[in-house]
């Protein structure tokens, strides 16, 4: 088996990876098995130039706080700010801190230089601003929004001033009120205000949709599109703090939905744009349907990459990594018995290999998922292989 499996793995780059699908997609999901290796990063980096290179690619996206990621692309299109700003307020979770997103930046702007627009690179998160501990409040978006059509469309269009938006959103540690998460009696997300906020924000976006040809005409489509952002942003912060205010037995499922339904909208949108990467967990680009263990018992709910996938069909492909060890997480040498453990053994590091071919070399039945020791890393399921277009394997992530 082992040697099968050696017959069918390549060397991992861009070229080797675009060849294993039948055409280019519009979005390229490359996932990742855990967060904050920096060895995994390093390849997503590598390969985004390659693809950018030889494949015409103009923009990457990654799994943080869509609003903040508009100053990275203020600073890698246009040299706004300067990069410790970037990656000071730019990136969630945190992930600013990281040398791999610092140098994708970097990179980023160095290779925009002195380039026409329309041949520059484009950053962007797709991730809601939300945390696992709670959502921000949806001032930023839905004053953003505002702003944006007061200035362009007649007042008399208008459904409410900047006023009556700032008395309803009130202080916005009501918002972001850290209890919330697992007692909705804390949450705001019920409150008559936020009722009325959630039907402004609705018409809003139906008054932006309306208004799109004199938009366009009147301003440029880069600001059009950063207000369907705000208000996709305000309308779905709105719809998750309605679901923390839950009490039913469904409220985290409809949570973790809500969540991936506003990253598949953002991903959406950057795919009308142009060819784009897509780094994110496998979880949310896989496009099995995505599950874990919280204090409540288990929850599933479709992932991003399922919902894009179901919109763009083969314009959506998705490569998800594989791992061998994480030693400085208990995360040892993988079983030999596992897809991890047999991948382990091959020469080539990082490689990429045909998910087909994988689990003919596999046969049936197919092994066991690997079981891992870490909650923090999910290891590859053979199950799913039908329904990715790509694996790639890293042997090792280095202590940090």
């Amino acid at each position: 088996m082992a040697e099968r499996i050696q017959d069918i793995a390549r060397p991992l780059d861009a070229a080797a990876l675009v060849r294993l699908l039948p055409s280019p997609p519009r979005l390229l999901a490359l996932g990742e098995p855990t967060h904050g290796e920096d060895a995994l990063l390093d390849v997503r980096n590598a390969l985004f130039r390659q693809l950018v290179e030889q494949h015409g690619y103009r923009t990457i996206t990654i799994e943080s706080d869509c609003l903040r990621g508009l100053a990275v692309d203020d600073y890698v299109t246009r040299g706004t700010g300067t990069l410790d700003e970037v990656m000071a307020h730019g990136f969630s979770h945190p992930w600013g801190p990281s040398a791999p997103n610092r140098e994708l930046v970097r990179w980023m702007r160095a290779y925009n230089e002195d380039r026409p627009a329309d041949e520059r690179l484009r950053f962007a998160g797709f991730d809601g601003p939300l945390e696992i501990t709670g959502a921000a409040s949806p001032r930023q978006a839905l004053t953003a929004l505002h702003g944006y059509l007061a200035a362009a469309v007649d007042p008399a269009l208008l459904p409410c001033t900047a006023q009556t938006l700032d008395r309803l959103l009130g202080a916005d540690d009501r918002w972001t009120e850290p209890e919330a998460m697992t007692d909705p009696a804390r949450s705001v997300g019920r409150s008559a205000e936020a009722g009325e906020l959630r039907t402004l924000a609705g018409d809003l976006v139906s008054l932006l949709d309306e208004q799109t040809p004199h938009l366009l005409a009147s301003g440029s489509r880069d600001a059009w599109e950063r207000a369907r952002l705000h208000g996709r942003t305000a309308t779905g912060l709105l719809t998750y703090h309605y679901w923390m205010a839950d009490t039913s037995p469904g409220r985290m499922t409809r949570l973790l939905g809500v969540r991936d339904r506003m990253m598949a909208d953002n991903l959406l949108a950057l795919a009308d744009r142009g060819p784009t990467l897509a780094h994110a967990h496998n979880a949310h680009l896989q496009r099995a349907k995505s599950s874990m263990r919280m204090w409540q018992g288990p929850l599933e709910w479709w992932s991003a990459g399922s919902l894009v996938d179901a919109r763009l069909g083969g314009e959506y492909r998705f490569v998800a990594t594989a791992l061998g060890t994480i030693r400085h997480q208990g995360v040892g040498t993988p079983p030999p018995d596992t897809v991890e453990g047999l991948l382990y053994a091959l020469p080539d590091d990082p490689c990429v290999l045909d998910p087909a071919l994988l689990a003919g070399a596999l046969g049936d039945p197919r092994p066991a998922p690997r079981v891992s020791p870490w909650f923090g890393y999910a290891p590859l399921d053979p199950g799913h292989l039908d329904t990715v277009d790509g694996v790639v394997f890293v042997k090792d992530m280095p202590q940090p």
